[in-house]
């Protein structure tokens, strides 16, 4: 399984990647990184869970 870091890595560097649109203000960018930043959290705090309820340790 790919690290946390590792996505965020990559998502960066996609962000960068791709050609800027000067629609985009900083806001919506900061927002944008702040959705991703915290989905990619949640999401490993959900399989956290899975992973002690399925080993019994919860």
């Amino acid at each position: 399984m790919i690290s946390v870091s590792t996505q965020l890595f990559l998502v960066f560097s996609l962000l960068l990647v791709l050609p800027v649109v000067e629609a985009v203000e900083a806001g919506d960018a900061i927002a944008l990184l702040l959705g991703v930043v915290l989905s990619i959290t949640g999401i490993c705090a959900c399989l956290g869970v899975y992973a002690r309820k399925r080993n019994g340790q919860m």
